[in-house]
């Protein structure tokens, strides 16, 4: 009906300029006189402004008469089933395990260090030497004690197999040997402790002694600060209610916000303890650190999967409102027929939330269309207009 006035109205407009104003109009540019071309096409727009105007109080007629010019103008969305990952969000640091000092273990001076701050180290690698106060020259000299004292029970070892000499030559002579071995052990163990290894692989994170520094066994005397970066890990603390939900094994999401930077892991350990000061269990989280960047003591936001659905339904916080009975609600729109539609209240069950998203668990099916914008003010029942 509305085409059909926009129609008329045009052929009227077209009518009313037709072949007569159309020669005039020539006419008039023909006669070239410039002020009374301006004051035809005052005229003419004049014309235009009534007749836009008549248009406007059809249209306004034509909403009242029909009855859409009180409809509530919404958008919707359409609910569908998903896969819904919820995290539960705690604070921690970066801590790992072989984040070590090393001390040394004899008295003497600092004779010689081999590595640097940041240079990588390997297990069992030479960090440093200590003057072994002539040790070594002791070890030499039991070495060639012991030497003797073997070829000597050896002899008497052959000679007492063939009945020949005493039994307690025999026996002297083994218990000297022996005696002597021990010593040159107990000379090596101690020789050993004048050089320092790495415990483990890592990075010399701090050399803290320097060369020719008198160092002894004790607090005070450190020499090295060797870190292992590759086997990082964060500990939180999880309220316990959480306990049959944040199992090892589960997501793990971890920002540090200094370095703008997530990984994704893994729970590696959960505890078997419930601390009864805050009612809470440790978890373990790793920590890849292939970069480097990653360093103890840093805070990170860690993010734990504790709950999942394959088939949720998850719906903008904003459209659900609340009753005076305390039930949640939303509105659905029902016998859609172009961009028209009914609004309908559906009692619902919310579960979990995430960000701005609620799972509902109940009242909402998958292929629903649900009222977004304008959802807060429509009615039961009420027609509405659906804009594109």
């Amino acid at each position: 009906m509305k085409n059909i006035i926009y129609l008329f109205t045009f052929t009227v407009l077209l009518s009313s300029c037709g072949s007569t104003s159309e020669q005039t109009i020539g006419d008039l540019i023909a006669q070239g006189d410039l002020e009374t071309l301006r004051a035809k096409k005052n005229e003419i727009s004049e014309k235009q402004k009534a007749i836009n105007s008549d248009l406007k109080q059809l249209d306004s007629a034509i909403s009242v008469l029909s009855g859409e010019g009180n409809l509530p103008l919404i958008t919707t969305i359409t609910a569908q089933a998903e896969t819904f990952n919820h995290f539960l969000e705690l604070q921690g640091d970066v801590k790992t395990k072989q984040n070590v000092l090393i001390y040394p273990e004899m008295a003497g001076t600092l004779q010689r260090v081999y590595v640097k701050e940041g240079e990588r180290v390997s297990k069992g690698q030479l960090l440093a030497s200590i003057d072994d106060g002539g040790m070594g020259s002791q070890l030499a000299q039991l070495k060639t004690q012991a030497a003797l004292a073997k070829t000597t029970f050896e002899r008497q070892k052959r000679l007492w197999d063939q009945k020949i000499g005493s039994e307690i030559q025999f026996l002297q002579a083994k218990s000297n040997y022996e005696t002597t071995e021990s010593a040159v052990r107990q000379a090596q163990s101690q020789l050993g402790k004048s050089t320092i290894r790495a415990p483990f692989s890592g990075i010399i994170d701090n050399v803290i002694k320097d060369q020719g520094t008198v160092v002894a066994p004790g607090p005070g005397s450190e020499i090295f600060r060797i870190v292992n970066l590759s086997d990082m890990y964060i500990e939180v603390e999880v309220p316990e209610n959480y306990l049959n939900s944040v199992q090892e094994g589960k997501e793990a999401i971890v920002y540090f916000p200094v370095l703008e930077d997530t990984v994704t892991s893994k729970i590696r350990q959960t505890g078997n303890f419930i601390n009864p000061a805050n009612r809470a269990f440790t978890v373990e989280v790793a920590v890849p650190n292939k970069n480097g960047n990653i360093k103890p003591n840093l805070s990170a936001k860690v993010s734990l999967n504790d709950y999942t659905s394959d088939d949720a339904i998850l719906v903008p916080q904003s459209i659900i409102s609340e009753n005076a009975e305390g039930q949640q609600y939303l509105y659905v729109a029902k016998n859609i027929s172009d961009d028209k539609a009914v609004a309908s209240r559906q009692i619902i069950t919310t579960g979990r939330t995430q960000g701005n998203m609620v799972e509902v668990l109940s009242g909402v099916s998958d292929g629903d269309v649900l009222i977004k914008e304008g959802a807060r003010s429509v009615k039961e029942g009420q027609n509405i207009k659906i804009l594109d």
